[in-house]
């Protein structure tokens, strides 16, 4: 099985088209001039989890993480939102507390929209209510494929994929590889893969002895990137491949015989 999150003709971005870029250039404005602008330092937060919902937020320039925080305190890193991208819709549209927190990675501008108006506008444009539908529709597919990758994946497969795709999605060339354009901290990846900070660690450490990778504080440099390929498809292939029955006693003593050939 070969993943479609780092295979080099993957269809699978439809979840990565943002919600303004649905919406005809009218609607897109007409949205976008119900709400205030607000602006948000990198690491602030512009969204809390399980807090009461107000407003939908549209991101009109800079990348966030949205992480969802479980009872024992583990953080998990859901999904990056960069510009044409809205968050806070589900609470909007359910009336529940914030699912997650949204957190600015750099500079941070939106738009924000209360509820009601939302709703309101939703209700006069049926072509702006399919495209919320689709989105809403595009990530959950996104997130039930990854979640069947990564179940059949070992962590250091799951780690390998993750950088893959983040080269892929939010990277920048360099003359010494790809940058990650968005600053995440050990922590952050090791909870997109489901991993403790000190495996991530542990695996970053693999990854530089190969030269595949380069760390810095918040930055990370792809240099290889056929290591991780290899990680990736090499050992998830080995790992599909069902082990041999074990042979009897008898065989066993003549297979031990002929490997001194």
């Amino acid at each position: 099985m070969t993943s479609a999150s780092y295979g080099p003709d993957d269809g699978g971005l439809e979840d990565r088209v943002p919600f303004l870029a649905r919406l005809e250039n009218g609607e897109r404005t007409a949205l976008l001039g119900l709400g205030r602008e607000l602006r948000f330092a990198p690491r602030v937060v512009l969204l809390h989890q399980r807090e009461p919902s107000s407003h939908v937020l549209f991101l009109v320039q800079g990348w966030t993480k949205v992480t969802a925080a479980a009872a024992n305190g583990y953080e998990a890193l859901l999904a990056l939102r960069g510009a044409g991208d809205v968050v806070g819709e589900s609470a909007a549209l359910t009336g529940r507390p914030r699912s997650a927190t949204v957190t600015a990675l750099e500079p941070v501008r939106a738009v924000a929209v209360e509820h009601a108006r939302f709703k309101e506008f939703l209700g006069r444009s049926p072509a702006a209510s399919f495209a919320l539908l689709g989105l809403t529709a595009d990530r959950t597919r996104a997130a039930d494929r990854r979640r069947l990758e990564f179940a059949s994946m070992s962590v250091r497969q799951r780690f390998a994929v993750l950088l893959l795709d983040l080269a892929r999605s939010h990277g920048r060339r360099t003359p010494d590889g790809v940058e990650l354009a968005v600053p995440l901290s050990k922590q952050e990846l090791a909870g997109s893969v489901g991993a403790s900070r000190e495996m991530v660690q542990r695996l970053l450490r693999e990854l530089r002895e190969k030269d595949a990778v380069s760390t810095g504080r918040r930055t990370l440099l792809i240099r290889r990137p056929d290591v991780l390929r290899r990680i990736a498809t090499t050992d998830q292939a080995a790992s599909a491949i069902p082990s041999p029955p074990r042979p009897r006693a008898a065989e066993t003593a003549v297979h031990e015989g002929d490997a001194g050939h």
